[in-house]
């Protein structure tokens, strides 16, 4: 039993001046899209206090920070990409970064300009200042510790690690 259907070649393919006009008339129907759809843009400039560097460069709204400077060759701290140490601390100068996912400082802490830059969006032009690690830490765990910050003890750290 032969189920094949005869079709003519004609019926199949379309004449090359259809087919470009189909895809030029994609191609626009695509990029009114992304110009009706696209997000807003912010200026972002980070002064790295260790590096002694300026940093300025565009996020859009709906990138993390740390991510766009990133994608631009620009180097910046952080640890672990998700919002929970203070590697990629910040202090923000002037401007609102939007950062729900920032579990590594308290609320405390964002109320008084920190913010991360690893889970931080930029809501506006934004400048900002790397802030040292072990000081951001200490602003929001040292009232625990009643003695004051405790002294790394590299010796105990080296026979620790050494047992894995």
């Amino acid at each position: 039993m032969d189920l094949r259907i005869p079709l003519s070649c004609s019926s199949i393919r379309p004449n090359r001046r259809n087919r470009a006009s189909t895809l030029a008339k994609s191609q626009l129907q695509m990029d009114s899209a992304v110009t009706s759809t696209q997000v807003p843009t912010h200026s972002v400039t980070v002064h790295d206090r260790k590096r002694g560097v300026v940093h300025t460069f565009s996020v859009p709204e709906d990138q993390y920070i740390l991510h766009s400077a990133e994608s631009q060759d620009i180097s910046l701290p952080f640890a672990c990409r998700h919002g929970c140490c203070t590697s990629c601390a910040v202090r923000i100068k002037s401007g609102q970064i939007r950062q729900p996912e920032a579990l590594g400082i308290s609320a405390e802490l964002r109320e008084k300009g920190y913010a991360l830059l690893c889970v931080g969006f930029p809501s506006t032009d934004v400048e900002v200042e790397t802030q040292d690690e072990d000081e951001v830490y200490w602003l929001q765990f040292g009232r625990y510790f009643a003695r004051g910050p405790i002294d790394r003890d590299d010796y105990a750290l080296e026979l620790a690690m050494g047992d894995e």
